[in-house]
């Protein structure tokens, strides 16, 4: 095989891998409802206190039910479920986290 042969050859594998490398990076993309999951536990997760959530437990095991800071009105809201997450949202953690349309 010529030099030139070779070269072409190569020129082929990289690019065959460029594009199946392309490929599962699509498929690699994180569904809506994963997305909000993500947001959800992201939320829950910088709450500084161990009762974000309705469905929190307490450090005595017991679960937070209003006293959580999602029950009460006023300061801290963490996002405790699906139905709270909006597409705007999705769309920003989308782009904040490298994600393509």
């Amino acid at each position: 095989m010529s030099r030139l042969q070779k070269t072409w050859v190569r020129c082929a594998i990289v690019a065959a891998l460029l594009i199946a490398g392309a490929a599962a990076a699509r498929d690699t993309r994180l569904t809506d409802d994963e997305v909000k999951q993500r947001i959800i536990s992201e939320s829950i997760a910088s709450y500084p206190g161990a009762c974000a959530c309705p469905f929190s437990t307490m450090r005595n095991g017991h679960r937070c039910g209003g006293r959580s800071a999602y029950s009460k009105p006023g300061g801290r809201s963490p996002i405790c479920y699906a139905d709270n997450v909006t597409e705007a949202m999705v769309a920003r953690w989308r782009r904040s986290h490298g994600e393509r349309m």
